[in-house]
């Protein structure tokens, strides 16, 4: 698939990253976000919980969307002992690039692997997990489950683009090799852009191309087996994955 073109169906405030790292294997990358970061339908919650966050021990952020939604929010206190945990590296970046101290990083980037390296270091502790509106309850179900009490808190929610039925048309009409997915939701908005649009989902002839398990998961309920999946689930896997492919 060397030289083939890629579909980008990254949030357009993050598709450059993934966009020039293909261009730098040597793919056309054609980009159609299906995402959209909007703020929560109801932010009380999350503004509750950051005016009394020295009330909690750790902070959990599992992308560096959350970590946009919060970390610049003057409610944070940077001062504060509280630990913060991230589900990978760019998260990480991205938090301390907010000037919050990271203290913790699973090996894994996927939530399991996060909640795992947590539950013996928060028995009796109060967390705030803030996370995408909809996302799995696998981290706070666990942390519970390991003695800790977890508040769980909407810090954003993805929408599909109004444009995004028709740049995928286009982008169709014209070819695509394959398609790259960083996430379950890039899945079920992909798949509701196809169905806006009048086209069959999964597309004839494009390989998918996930970035972990949990959205390969994804992809096979909507009946695509996906051609590849990253071994580590960051951009340079996903890119690895699609010159695997």
């Amino acid at each position: 698939m060397a030289g083939g073109r890629v579909l980008v169906t990254r949030a357009a405030h993050q598709a450059g990253k993934l966009s020039n790292a293909l261009r730098a294997a040597g793919f056309e990358p054609v980009e159609v976000p299906v995402l959209e970061i909007r703020p929560p339908l109801d932010g009380g919650p999350l503004d509750a919980a950051l005016r009394q966050l020295n009330t909690y021990d750790w902070l959990i952020l599992t992308s560096a969307n959350t970590v946009r939604a919060i970390a610049w929010s003057s409610l944070v206190d940077r001062s504060s002992g509280l630990k913060v945990a991230v589900v990978g590296e760019a998260t990480a970046a991205a938090a301390r690039q907010a000037g919050l101290e990271v203290s913790a990083v699973p090996e894994n980037f996927v939530a399991e692997s996060l909640a795992e390296l947590l539950a013996g270091q928060v028995t009796g502790k109060r967390i705030l997990f803030a996370r995408a509106e909809g996302a799995r309850d696998v981290i706070p179900d666990m942390l519970r489950d390991a003695g800790a009490t977890v508040d769980a808190v909407d810090a954003y929610r993805n929408v599909m683009p109004e444009t995004a039925p028709e740049l995928l048309r286009k982008a169709l009409e014209q070819g695509i090799d394959a398609a790259t997915f960083t996430s379950s939701s890039s899945v079920t908005h992909l798949a509701d852009a196809a169905r806006a649009a009048g086209i069959s989902f999964p597309f004839a002839g494009v390989r998918a191309i996930s970035i972990g398990p949990i959205t390969s998961a994804t992809l096979r309920e909507r009946g695509w087996e996906p051609a590849a999946e990253a071994t580590i689930s960051d951009i340079p896997g996903l890119v690895t994955a699609v010159a695997r492919a």
